[in-house]
């Protein structure tokens, strides 16, 4: 009976700390909004003629702004499987899937752990779709699939 309410206050706390982490997320992701906004002010009354100027998929975004704009919990643990696109999709998505237990976090904490398991030709047809094209997991994980 000690260790089930142990393990109830546990989780209990777990819960609070969880709420804490989703309210710090919400500032970072408010303040992050004003430093973009703050920035690109900046950009368009000042134009440094030094600086090259940069391609438009230089820097590949296929993933929408609210997936990229949210931080990964510090809980998260390095994922253990990588995709090069010789390997069969649907293990891999079930392997993710099994690691993703251990990790809390919502469809867009997904989307980006699992965009970073990608590697070789994965990773070149993800760079490849057009930015802001991925808006949810599943949308995510059908489209690997195919």
């Amino acid at each position: 009976m000690k260790t089930m309410r142990a393990l109830q206050e546990t989780v209990a706390a777990s819960r609070v700390e969880i709420a804490a982490s989703q309210g710090d997320n919400e500032e970072l992701r408010r303040t992050n909004e004003e430093l973009r906004r703050d920035l690109q002010h900046a950009g368009e009354s000042a134009v440094d003629e030094h600086a090259p100027p940069i391609p438009s998929r230089a820097r590949p975004m296929p993933s929408s702004q609210a997936i990229m704009d949210i931080a990964l919990p510090t809980t998260s643990l390095g994922l253990k499987v990588t995709f090069t696109g010789v390997e069969d999709p649907e293990a891999h998505l079930t392997m993710f899937h099994t690691q993703m237990m251990l990790t809390i976090g919502s469809e867009a904490v997904y989307c980006k752990l699992l965009m970073s398991t990608l590697a070789g030709t994965t990773l070149e047809w993800f760079v490849s779709l057009p930015d802001g094209h991925i808006t949810t997991f599943n949308q995510f994980a059908t489209l690997f699939r195919e």
